[in-house]
């Protein structure tokens, strides 16, 4: 078969869609290693701790049970038990089983969501800064997603009157990330409260939470107390709200493969017939590790947090101390956007010009062996994401060779 058949025999909808930037990102990461290259890896969003003991041990325990086997397609009765308690202690929000589903990631349910629900012609609001996916989801499930930008000015959070702007009767969703990839901005309750009295007055805005980062959170409070949901703040919202999660972040289990939604009854039970015809089930194993991560001991998530604050404390004095960088501060998750618009334009030491966030990306990884995301691939352009979850060794090292890289920018 020629290629021209062969790209004449694919779907429209994956031309509609691109690569997710930092998935090309780490896997360009590793081909360089690959090849014998030293690189300072700040692209990866995932914990650099190991799962916890206990819940290694109760997948081995699984194992050794035999439970190896089809669960049910929207996961076992203890696992969406369990995630009903996290939700209860979590947010004060009371979810029966049939309003509960489990899934092959909180990526996978939050595709699955926009499947379900979206035709041709629906918009969705896509807050910016935004996770590289969620254009892209909507894209593929024949969506239009609507951006809305949100500036640094603004702490990069959605305010009332930019989401009044965006509401049109074509609106099917608005997703709502906090803690957020990429800027790590979390809403007060009453920046929800706020949210909520514009929704309230549009009652065919569905709204999607994704509060994978919910557990890793800098606020005043102290971890585990920021309410991250709009159904938490405002009840009258429940049946409109479809809150997703998973065990990847919070627990180090992002190969895991475990994420969840809970909502209204009709959308779970949608998701649930996609998934039968889909992937079955999640997986046995993986779904008796995240029972035993959600009722075990949680000592662990405040231990992994106070390290992150820590980090996440020392890299934002290393970069502010960078002419030309600027950043604000994370309140949850485990990056840093940082503005670096005020260097694009100058040139590098061999006369090249450094135009755009991208091109200042491609620069750092080619001439330091630093690898970060360029802000574009997240609807920030004149910014680059680095992760902090990595040793303070990396972050340092890191954050010299960036500085190093910066002064010579002429």
């Amino acid at each position: 078969m020629s290629d021209t058949a062969v790209t004449a025999a694919l779907a429209r909808r994956v031309d509609r869609i691109k690569p997710s930037p930092s998935t090309a990102a780490a896997q360009r990461v590793r081909e360089l290693k690959a090849q014998g290259h030293r690189i300072l890896d700040l692209t990866v969003g995932e914990p650099d701790f190991d799962t916890p003991d206990h819940v290694k041990a109760a997948a081995i325990e699984a194992i050794g049970r035999g439970e190896t086997k089809y669960t049910p397609v929207n996961g076992t009765p203890r696992l969406r038990a369990a995630i009903a308690d996290k939700l209860t202690r979590r947010h004060g929000l009371t979810y029966a089983p049939d309003r509960i589903t489990v899934g092959g990631g909180a990526k996978q349910i939050i595709f699955l969501a926009l499947m379900a629900t979206l035709d041709a012609g629906d918009e969705v609001i896509v807050p910016a800064p935004y996770w590289v996916s969620y254009p892209d989801m909507v894209l593929a499930n024949d969506g239009t997603p609507v951006v809305v930008p949100c500036p640094e000015a603004d702490g990069f959070k959605l305010t009332p009157d930019r989401l009044e702007s965006a509401i049109t009767d074509a609106t099917r969703w608005l997703i709502l990330n906090a803690p957020n990839n990429p800027t790590g901005a979390a809403y007060t309750p009453d920046e929800l409260r706020a949210l909520a009295d514009v929704l309230l007055a549009h009652p065919h805005v569905l709204v999607l939470t994704d509060e994978i980062y919910d557990e890793i959170w800098y606020g005043d409070e102290g971890p585990g107390e920021l309410p991250t949901t709009l159904a938490a703040v405002e009840p009258r919202l429940t049946e409109r709200v479809f809150l997703t999660n998973g065990v990847s972040k919070t627990y180090a289990m992002t190969g895991w493969r475990i994420g969840y939604g809970a909502g209204p009854a009709d959308l779970v039970g949608a998701v649930n017939k996609l998934q039968s015809q889909i992937s079955s089930c999640p997986s046995s194993i993986s779904q008796a590790a995240a029972t035993a991560a959600l009722t075990g001991d949680q000592g662990f998530i405040d231990d992994c947090v106070a390290v992150y604050r820590a980090r996440r404390d020392e890299t934002v004095k290393m970069l502010t101390d960078i002419p030309g960088l600027t950043c604000t501060p994370p309140s949850g998750g485990f990056y840093v956007l940082v503005n670096c618009a005020g260097l694009l334009g100058r040139h590098t030491p061999a006369g090249e010009r450094i135009a755009t966030d991208e091109e200042f990306a491609a620069h750092l990884l080619e001439s330091q062996q630093v690898a970060v995301i360029h802000g574009t691939a997240y609807g920030a352009p004149g910014y680059f994401r680095i992760s902090f979850a990595t040793s303070s060794a990396v972050l340092t090292e890191a954050c010299e060779r960036l500085s190093a890289a910066c002064a010579a920018l002429t």
